[in-house]
């Protein structure tokens, strides 16, 4: 480790152990800190921002670090990352739906690039048109998605992209959503 890593690391321990007491627990909160801006470096666009960054990894780990204690000691330990996956599927779900009310044309350019993986070269090859074309309308397709599915959905995700919220702005057929969040609002 270099002498800046060094210092970080030291600057975030020593933030973290003003928080948190235990030397121990301080010690695994900022393991988990160094793991985290590892796997989510990609997301930081301005260098500048990078050190608040950190710190705001830091202050949400310390934030989880207590909720987490909390819920043991109340006994109600729930381990919410496994049902991120109803979430994750709900939106899936909705989308495939979505995506069948989109027009003709930009229907398949999902269903062949998305599903299928076939790549935007072959799809102008299959389409006769240009590569740009091709591009373009896959690219309108998933705008147009994307906006019916802002319209009917309030969704908020992780910094892993798991689905955290998933609120109907209508009505919907993926009833998980809704019990899920209530159970989530009831634990946190």
């Amino acid at each position: 480790m270099n002498s800046l890593h060094h210092d970080l690391y030291q600057k975030i321990k020593r933030y973290v152990l003003s928080h948190v007491r235990d030397k121990q627990d301080a010690e695994d909160i900022v393991q988990d800190i160094f793991i985290k801006i590892q796997l989510q470096q990609h997301q930081v666009r301005n260098p500048e921002k990078l050190i608040g960054w950190m710190y705001r990894i830091a202050k949400n780990s310390i934030i989880d670090h207590y909720r987490l204690r909390k819920k043991e000691q109340t006994g109600m330990l729930v381990e919410v990352t496994d049902d991120r996956h109803i979430f994750n599927e709900c939106v899936e779900q909705c989308l495939m739906e979505l995506a069948k009310t989109l027009p003709s044309p930009y229907q398949e350019a999902l269903e062949l690039s998305e599903k299928q993986n076939i790549s935007q070269t072959e799809l102008a090859k299959r389409w006769n048109i240009s590569y740009s074309g091709a591009k373009s309308r896959i690219q309108r397709a998933r705008q147009m998605l994307k906006g019916k599915l802002q319209t009917l959905y309030r969704i908020e995700t992780d910094a892993y992209g798991n689905i955290l919220v998933c609120e109907n702005r209508e009505h919907c057929s993926c009833n998980a959503a809704h019990t899920l969040q209530e159970e989530l609002n009831r634990i946190i």
